[in-house]
């Protein structure tokens, strides 16, 4: 197969080379299955360091897993998630959280993807709590990053933290690109979540660099009785989950996630710069993570959408409002970003001459 790169999504992304050669090393001879080995009690210690001493993991397969069992343990099928319109809970799970953990999603319309204590006042009807007619709000999840690429800050983090306790609530993170935001921001994954007074995080890997892998991880370790069960009833108990807990070791052990999530992040600012130099690309969202939402003119995303190749170079998001979805990766390279950069400039200037 000849090798091809894109902007399609961080999980076209190959795997980093350290990943790989951890899971190779981890592949000698035999170790206890479902978790009884040691490279998963040596992640324990590592999620201690990063995200506090009170919290407890457990590697799953992959971010919908994570996300559903997640809200499994912490809600009962009476009870509703709150989330943001358009966040992966709500329009990428096929109605994963409905199904299998039985919940109701009660969504809220934010700005750029975001919630705040004001939209989610508004946007519920707290009148029903304790109405036996209507599902109960139990949760709240955010997406940091978002899925149009924005990031909450550790104050707005702990604004909707305290707003979900007085309510009653758990606070939950979709962190499938955590490591962005904490990029962004230059703090520390701690500071996003246990700090901030989060809950429950679900924590990404495959979008940063993992062969697959994402983890669980409870805040507080009472909050994750029984998860044990709850993991092995949604399907996300890997039988030889060491190759799972060393890809997350490795990328916590010695930074290697803060400078994947950098480079994702200063690749889409370079490309987000040779996007808005074309006259009339907009953004259409702030930059903020690894994702850049251009509103671009039809013509060039009929151009531009595939490559020489006939491989597609990013993803369609809103063909009604001409809004594209370009993603970089933790190995997308300054040629990869001026590359396309050059096929953009010229597509520009065939539009301009056909105009003239």
């Amino acid at each position: 197969m000849t090798p091809s790169r894109s902007f399609l999504s961080d999980n076209a992304s190959g795997a980093h080379p350290a990943i790989l050669e951890a899971i190779a090393q981890a592949n000698t001879g035999h170790a206890g299955a479902y978790g009884a080995d040691p490279w998963t009690a040596a992640l324990a210690d590592r999620i201690h360091e990063h995200f506090g001493p009170r919290t407890r993991a457990f590697p799953v397969f992959n971010g919908t897993g994570a996300n559903v069992a997640a809200i499994a343990s912490a809600t009962h099928p009476h009870q509703a998630v709150i989330c943001a319109a358009g966040a992966h809970l709500d329009v990428d799970e096929c109605g994963a959280p409905e199904h299998i953990a039985g919940v109701k999603l009660l969504t809220v319309a934010g700005d750029h993807g975001k919630l705040t204590p004001a939209l989610l006042e508004e946007g519920v009807d707290w009148t029903r709590v304790g109405d036996e007619h209507a599902s109960q709000p139990a949760l709240l999840s955010i997406s940091n990053a978002t899925e149009v690429g924005t990031i909450y800050t550790a104050a707005e983090t702990a604004a909707l933290a305290d707003f979900a306790h007085s309510r009653n609530l758990l606070l939950h993170i979709d962190g499938a690109r955590l490591a962005n935001a904490a990029a962004r921001l230059e703090t520390s994954l701690a500071g996003l979540t246990s700090d901030a007074g989060a809950d429950i995080v679900s924590f990404g890997g495959t979008k940063n660099g993992l062969l697959m892998g994402e983890a669980v991880i409870f805040l507080r370790e009472e909050l994750a009785a029984g998860f044990d069960f709850v993991r092995k009833q949604t399907t996300q108990l890997a039988s030889k989950m060491r190759f799972i807990s060393v890809q997350l070791d490795t990328l916590l052990a010695d930074g290697l996630w803060l400078d994947n999530a950098h480079q994702a992040n200063a690749m889409a600012d370079r490309l987000a710069g040779a996007l808005t130099a074309v006259e009339g690309i907009e953004l259409a969202h702030p930059v903020e993570a690894n994702g850049v939402f251009p509103r671009m003119p039809g013509h060039l995303i009929s151009e531009l959408e595939f490559d020489a190749e006939g491989n597609r170079a990013f993803h369609i998001w809103d063909p009604r409002d001409r809004v594209a979805r370009f993603m970089c990766s933790w190995d997308t390279t300054p040629e990869d970003v001026d590359a396309f950069a050059a096929r953009l400039d010229e597509g520009a200037r065939r539009a301009f001459s056909s105009r003239a």
